[in-house]
């Protein structure tokens, strides 16, 4: 008897809304844009009144409320979440692939975010009441390379940024941990998941001052650029090492 062989079919990319990469060119563009503008100190005049107003409208309680909720932009714990259910989805299919997605994102924010704040190099709206107290005017400007690195870190924001990469993450891994538990989760507290907490972040670490508010909007259109190439990834249909085989399930597509 002649044996055959199984022949893997094409791998294709999944699909993302809005669909093809003219989305992801204009979000590089914008950011490009926005970066080149502030290079030429355009764009520091809204910067400044929101700045101003988010200062003059801070009482206390206000102040420690927007504290707490910014730490849903956490990247750390919420690197270790993501990586938790990806462990724990790993172990009730019997396969590696939940454990990819982590991996990856964890690669992408850390070749990306962290690079561009030291090549950015600018100071946080906070840096003129507290170290290094620059004049205000100061703590505009991009590439300030003659600062200390922990002063002039604040372009793109990277709250904002690991917000959307993580939950975004976390929501691609839920779905199908709660249906090795028997349960579903609907469309509507996917696009929750992923769409809150993003914007409670963005919100906060801008009204706080921790961020200008184009920091803020840079690391937008960087998380959304890095989900969406995430969320293109055929995770169920990846090529692994032969030694893999038994550890090879899909968890996407899988029942």
């Amino acid at each position: 008897m002649r044996e055959t062989t199984a022949v893997r079919g094409k791998v294709q990319l999944r699909p993302v809304r809005p669909a093809g990469w003219w989305f992801d060119a204009l979000l590089l563009a914008a950011l490009v844009v926005m970066t080149v503008a502030l290079a030429n100190e355009r764009l520091f005049g809204i910067d400044r009144a929101v700045a101003d107003w988010s200062q003059a409208h801070r009482p206390p309680p206000a102040h420690w409320t927007a504290v707490i909720l910014n730490y849903l932009g956490q990247g750390t714990p919420l690197t270790l979440i993501a990586l938790g259910l990806g462990v724990l989805l790993a172990v009730r299919i019997g396969s590696v692939r939940p454990v990819l997605p982590p991996v990856l994102a964890f690669a992408l924010t850390f070749l990306t975010i962290g690079p561009l704040k030291v090549w950015t190099a600018r100071p946080a709206p906070s840096a003129s009441i507290k170290e290094p107290f620059l004049p205000a005017e100061r703590t505009l400007p991009l590439f300030q390379d003659e600062l200390p690195l922990r002063f002039a870190q604040s372009y793109p924001s990277g709250h904002v940024a690991n917000a959307i990469v993580w939950y975004g993450v976390i929501a691609l891994l839920l779905a199908p941990l709660l249906r090795t538990y028997g349960r579903t989760m609907p469309p509507h507290l996917v696009a929750v998941v992923r769409v809150v907490p993003p914007l409670v972040v963005l919100c906060t670490t801008t009204y706080l001052g921790w961020h200008w508010l184009t920091d803020s909007v840079a690391g937008l259109l960087l998380g959304l650029v890095l989900d969406r190439l995430l969320h293109r990834v055929p995770w169920d249909d990846l090529p692994l090492p032969g030694a893999l085989r038994d550890w090879n399930r899909p968890f996407i597509s899988a029942p």
